[in-house]
C-alpha cells in the first residue's frame, strides 16, 4: 500500500508566541487535530492554534479538508485561495472577526464628503511624504498625482534605458493593450490587487467602498494599492523589459519576490488600520447579534418580538467576541515542488 504522508504525526510551532497576521500554505495539505490546523508536506508537518491565525492564504497546491475549514471558520479566520505568495486572490471566506464593526466604520467615512475627503488626503500624504496635503482639494491631488506618476515613468526609463510613451491598458485583460513595458505593468498590478485584496477582506473591511476610486466592486482595493505601485510595480516592470523578461509570469514572479523580500503583507495592514481607525479614535469590533431599530438604534436578534416574546428582551443577552487583532507576524509553509510523473511505459 502507498505511504500516505500527510498521516504524518504532527509537531507544535514552538516559536509561535503571540497571535500571528496570516499563513500563507502552497503544495500543502490542510487537516484538523483538534483546535489546531494542521499543514503537511512531504518535507515537514506543522500545528498551528487556529485561534492564532487572522487570515489562511491558501496557494496553489493547496488541498484542505472540510474539518479544518470548519475549525477555521468557528476560529473567525478568514480563508483566501490565492495565487503564489498572495498575488491574485481569487476567493475569500469570512474574516477574522464576525462583527462588523471596521465595515460600519469604513461606511461611515466613506459616506460624509468632510470625513472621505480626510481619509483620501492621508492616502495621498503617504505619496507625499514630507509635503502638507491637509488644504488640498481632490481636484489638486489628482494633478499632484498624475505629475509625480508621469515623473516617476520618466526617471525609470532613464534608469534603465527602456523607451517609455505613455500608459495603456484594457480593462478585463492585462496582455491586450499596449508594448511589452505595458503589458508587464498591468500584470504586476493586477498581482498587486490581488494582495490588498487578500488582506482588506481578511481585516473584515469592504472592498467596494473606496475613498478616493469609486463605482467598482473593488474601489478599495484600487485605493489601498496605488499607496504601493510606485515603489513595486512601476520599476519592476521596467527592470524587467531592461531584462527582456516579458511574460505575464515574470512579472508575477518578480512582485512575489519583492513582497516576500519587503514583507508588504504587514505593511498593508498596518496602513489600511491607520487609515481607517487613526490614532486616537474610539473603535471597538465587538461581535454582536442585533436587529436594525429606527428609534432604539438596536435590539436583540434571536427573539420573539411578537407580543408573547416581548417580556423576554429584556432577559435577551450575549457574549460578546473582541476580534482578532492582526499582528506583525506572517508564517509561509511551502511544499516540495511536485514529482514528475513516471513516463507511461513503451510496449516491448
Amino acid at each position: 500500500m502507498a505511504d500516505i504522508w500527510w498521516k504524518a504525526d504532527p509537531h507544535d510551532l514552538h516559536r509561535l508566541i503571540d497571535r500571528v497576521s496570516s499563513v500563507y500554505v502552497e503544495r500543502s495539505h490542510l487537516d484538523r487535530d483538534e483546535n489546531a490546523v494542521v499543514v503537511i508536506n512531504k518535507r515537514e508537518t506543522v500545528r498551528v492554534p487556529a485561534a492564532m491565525i487572522a487570515v489562511m492564504l491558501l496557494g496553489p497546491g493547496t488541498r484542505v479538508t472540510h474539518g479544518a475549514m470548519r475549525l477555521l471558520a468557528d476560529s473567525g479566520t478568514a480563508v483566501c485561495w490565492v495565487g503564489e505568495h498572495g498575488v491574485r486572490m481569487y476567493a475569500a471566506g469570512l474574516g477574522p472577526s464576525r462583527g462588523a464593526g471596521l465595515l460600519h466604520r469604513q461606511a461611515w467615512l466613506v459616506t460624509r464628503p468632510k470625513e472621505r475627503l480626510g481619509v483620501a488626503r492621508a492616502m495621498y500624504s503617504l505619496r507625499f511624504p514630507g509635503e502638507d496635503v491637509s488644504k488640498a482639494t481632490m481636484q489638486q491631488l489628482r494633478g499632484r498625482e498624475g505629475a509625480r506618476i508621469r515623473k516617476l515613468y520618466q526617471e525609470h526609463a532613464r534608469r534603465t534605458g527602456v523607451s517609455w510613451d505613455r500608459r495603456m491598458y484594457k480593462a478585463g485583460d492585462a496582455f491586450a493593450a499596449g508594448d511589452d513595458l505595458n503589458r508587464l505593468l498591468s500584470a504586476a498590478n493586477a498581482a498587486l490587487y490581488g494582495m490588498c485584496h487578500a488582506v482588506i477582506v481578511g481585516l473584515g473591511a469592504s472592498p467596494g467602498l473606496g475613498f478616493v476610486h469609486t463605482g467598482s466592486a473593488i474601489s478599495f482595493v484600487l485605493d489601498i494599492a496605488d499607496l504601493y505601485k510606485a515603489e513595486y510595480t512601476i520599476p519592476l516592470a521596467f527592470d524587467l523589459t531592461a531584462k527582456g523578461l516579458t511574460e505575464e509570469r515574470d512579472a508575477r514572479i518578480g512582485l512575489r519576490d519583492r513582497i516576500t523580500e519587503t514583507k508588504l503583507l504587514g505593511r498593508i495592514v498596518n496602513d489600511v488600520k491607520a487609515l481607517l481607525t487613526p490614532d486616537g479614535t474610539d473603535f471597538d469590533t465587538p461581535e454582536t447579534s442585533e436587529l436594525w431599530d429606527e428609534h432604539l438604534g438596536t435590539v436583540p436578534a434571536g427573539i420573539n418580538w411578537s407580543a408573547q416574546g416581548l417580556e423576554h428582551a429584556s432577559q435577551a443577552s450575549g457574549e460578546t467576541i473582541t476580534s482578532a487583532d492582526m499582528g506583525e507576524q506572517h508564517i509561509t509553509v511551502v511544499g516540495p515542488e511536485f514529482d514528475e510523473p513516471a513516463p507511461p511505459e513503451q510496449p516491448s
